[in-house]
């Protein structure tokens, strides 16, 4: 299970991490402590942190929650859509351009659009997956999309790599540099500077990728 966090240097003399109100992970240390020290020390507090990212009441004001309502709008790959209420008894979402849904689906309008998401992620994922790992020269087994709780992407010692449905709401180069990050793990398996050294060559935007999670990462936990 992966876990991302910032680092701040200082000339303090101690580590402390920090978990902030949009669940980003903010690690600072002393000026020029190693990352590879860095990382083991984050390793030893994951559980912690992780019941720090889990504490909804801490987040529950920063994020509203969406209506099912005409008009409403609809996170798809970083973009927003309309969404469109009709009279109809087939619970299914049709999308284009908008997103138009019967009326019947209101009870179960989150159930129905985490189908919805899973099916896209299942559909776009995966090609993104194989065409990085060709790049990279690396093999992996299976992609699994599952309702992961603490991470957008995991990789797994069977080489099955895992990915959290609701990264299908963010933005390619988003979506793109976690199926980097993980599969470049098969090559490097800490966050070392030879890491994203591979990353950055795969990924020129994975700083604004890692900042958009930051910043907006929170909103992907909405139902739709």
């Amino acid at each position: 299970m992966d876990l991302y966090y910032s680092v701040k240097y200082s000339d303090r003399k101690t580590v402390t991490i920090t978990v902030e109100r949009d669940r980003s992970v903010v690690v600072k240390a002393p000026q020029g402590m190693p990352e590879e020290k860095i990382a083991s020390f984050v390793e030893s507090k994951k559980l912690w942190i992780y019941e720090k990212i889990k504490c909804t009441q801490k987040y529950s004001s920063e994020v509203p929650a969406k209506e099912f309502v005409s008009g409403e709008t609809v996170l798809y790959l970083g973009r927003k859509y309309r969404l469109e209420i009709v009279k109809s008894d087939l619970e299914e979402i049709h999308f284009s351009g908008k997103f138009i849904v019967a009326a019947v689906s209101a009870e179960r309008a989150s159930e129905v659009f985490r189908e919805w998401y899973k099916k896209q992620a299942s559909l776009i994922i995966p090609e993104r997956v194989e065409r990085y790992a060709k790049s990279l020269g690396v093999t992996y087994n299976k992609v699994l999309i599952s309702d992961l709780k603490y991470s957008w992407g995991a990789c797994t010692p069977k080489n099955n790599l895992n990915f959290n449905w609701r990264l299908i709401k963010a933005p390619m180069f988003v979506v793109d540099y976690v199926v980097v990050h993980e599969l470049v793990h098969f090559l490097e398996l800490n966050h070392t500077p030879k890491f994203w050294i591979i990353v950055s060559n795969q990924i020129s935007r994975y700083k604004d990728a890692r900042n958009w999670l930051r910043e907006y990462g929170a909103i992907l936990e909405n139902d739709f």
